[in-house]
């Protein structure tokens, strides 16, 4: 049976990446007919009757009569549609939202996920992840075996019991279709706990009794601390003695950089592929398509999202002007912008992404539009950081588990530079010889650093400290992001989230 139904879903996946395929070739043309029918469907709401979506003949008339916005800008019109209001940013009552994890902040957003955009968008990105995955490995078994779900949880919108909200994962677990839960485990009871805790402690049992594993998908972060559990509890040395038919980890949220050499760990077999996605609150944006992680993500362009694409050098700009695909190039970092059948409209997710192809489309997420340090004019993305901890722990040897980095204000006569703290999972052999590495990698990468850190004339050399073996964890806690889609906040142009480690590392002391 089961291999019956493994054997349907490759047909039906292969017929997927015929239309995948289809807009691989015909780009524009995909994006445009998109553009036309996200102005169809909303024509008539408050919002599409506000700026007169009928009228508009092109993309570039909608572009210069729809200003771009932030979730602050939205959040009154959302607001009022999870109290039940109709035809507000989409037509008809949206009774499903997505909570954003708020890396960046201690407020969460709200994104509306009305049936069409979780249909079409949400589970048809899962779905054509899964179809580039089947076409690159023929063996692929997803279907005839088990795939864990580690999902967030949902609850009821207390002013309006008929709304509902959590992950976005834990809404699309709770809408999977009946066949698609066949093979998936635990049951969804566990996987939607809120506690994540007495989950990860469920979830490590669950997955102990279950050898038949071939595919998990999480957050980095959270996968690694259910992996350590599972072989603390079992004994094991990794986690193929667990789970030996297992063939695919799908990621996204953070850089699979920091983590790549504890997975090959954890699964030592060149037979075991990594896949990153690129799947948020706000839709399903991409998913990597060939077995080279540095190739990129190809961008997604049929799910129901129409994509600007602001570049970062006008993003101080009073008015900036956001670009559609045709008109982008490789290699600039842009802001992205997008208009979605979630009713989201030239809308700023927060991230930023560079295009690492044209032909096709394949992007990079190289950061957050409010995670970078540039105090000094050296504008450092996570990207970079990411890059430069990455090739430095492959020169020696060490392996990290998280960082973050803050800027050094200039103060008294002492010059600026970056405090990194870092946790690693095998320390290097000496910490001055790494310090030393980080920095000049971080030089290669980033000439604008390099350009600062030129003779010591306008930045030190990096701080480096080591904290303690579960200090992230502590203060993720502590902030009340544990588990789930929360994940540690890379960078920051402020001393805020270094500055609560510190003092957390010396309550503990």
């Amino acid at each position: 049976m089961a291999e019956w139904i493994n054997s349907a879903f490759r047909v039906y996946l292969r017929q997927r990446y015929r239309q995948i395929e289809r807009f691989m070739q015909q780009p524009h043309e995909t994006q445009r007919l998109l553009w036309r029918q996200l102005m169809q469907y909303a024509q008539h709401t408050e919002w599409g009757k506000r700026y007169d979506y009928g009228s508009l003949r092109s993309p570039e008339d909608y572009a210069r009569r729809v200003p771009v916005q932030d979730y602050e800008s939205a959040k009154p019109h959302i607001q009022r549609m999870m109290h039940g209001e109709r035809d507000v940013l989409w037509p008809g009552r949206v009774k499903w939202f997505s909570k954003s994890s708020g890396t960046t902040s201690d407020k969460s957003k709200f994104i509306p996920v009305p049936g069409v955009n979780l249909r079409q968008c949400h589970l048809m990105g899962s779905r054509d992840a899964m179809a580039l995955f089947y076409h690159r490995r023929p063996d692929a078994s997803m279907f005839a075996h088990s795939a864990m779900v580690m999902g967030g949880s949902w609850e009821r919108f207390a002013p309006y019991p008929a709304t509902m909200f959590g992950d976005v994962s834990a809404i699309m677990i709770e809408h999977l279709p009946w066949i698609a839960r066949t093979n998936f485990f635990p049951d969804i009871a566990t996987a939607l706990l809120p506690d994540w805790e007495v989950k990860l402690e469920r979830l490590a049992k669950a997955g102990l009794s279950n050898p038949d594993v071939v595919m998990i998908g999480g957050v980095p972060t959270w996968t690694v601390m259910l992996f350590r559990r599972m072989l603390e509890m079992s004994g094991k040395r990794n986690m193929l003695e667990l789970w030996p038919r297992f063939q695919l980890y799908v990621h996204g949220g953070v850089s699979f950089s920091p983590y790549r050499s504890q997975f090959q760990d954890f699964f030592p077999s060149g037979e075991v592929e990594y896949m990153e996605v690129y799947n948020a609150s706000e839709g399903y944006f991409s998913a990597q398509d060939t077995a080279n992680a540095e190739d990129g993500m190809l961008l997604l362009l049929q799910n129901g999202i129409y994509y600007e694409f602001l570049p970062m050098e006008e993003w101080e700009q009073e008015y900036p002007r956001a670009i559609p695909l045709w008109e982008v190039e490789a290699g600039k970092n842009y802001a992205l912008v997008i208009s979605t059948n979630g009713g989201l409209w030239r809308y700023l997710p927060g991230d930023t992404i560079m295009f690492t192809s044209l032909h096709p489309y394949r992007i990079r997420v190289t950061g957050r539009t409010k995670q970078f340090v540039n105090a000094f004019g050296e504008e450092v993305m996570v990207d970079n950081t990411d890059r430069a901890l990455a090739e430095t722990c492959m020169a020696t040897g060490a392996m990290v588990s998280e960082y973050t980095v803050a800027p050094v204000y200039l103060q008294g006569g002492q010059k600026g530079g970056h405090e990194w703290l870092i946790e690693f999972e095998r320390l290097p052999a000496d910490m001055e010889t790494f310090n030393a590495l980080l920095d000049s990698n971080l030089q290669k990468i980033n000439s604008d650093y390099e350009a600062k850190r030129y003779g010591n004339i306008a930045l030190e050399r990096l701080m480096l400290q080591a904290v303690p073996q579960g200090t992230f964890y502590r203060w993720m806690r502590a902030r009340g992001k544990f588990g789930g889609q929360h994940k540690v906040p890379r960078l920051a142009n402020h001393r805020e989230y270094v500055e609560e480690i510190k003092e957390l590392l010396r309550e503990s002391a």
